[in-house]
């Protein structure tokens, strides 16, 4: 195996239900794990992180 290596990377993340109310409540600055999936953007042209779970 590789190195490790620290990646930092800005996209859109999509949350529904309880799970987008519980995030809404969190303090902002607060550090949380997401879990989910990478898919495609409705035009096709981006990636959406779609969350299932955050802790």
């Amino acid at each position: 195996m590789g190195a490790k290596r620290q990646v930092k990377v800005n996209l859109q993340a999509l949350a529904i239900g309880y799970l987008a109310e519980s995030i809404g409540k969190q303090t902002l600055g607060s550090v949380w794990k997401f879990t989910g999936y990478l898919g495609a953007a409705r035009q096709g042209k981006n990636v959406v992180f779609h969350i299932q779970e955050f802790n």
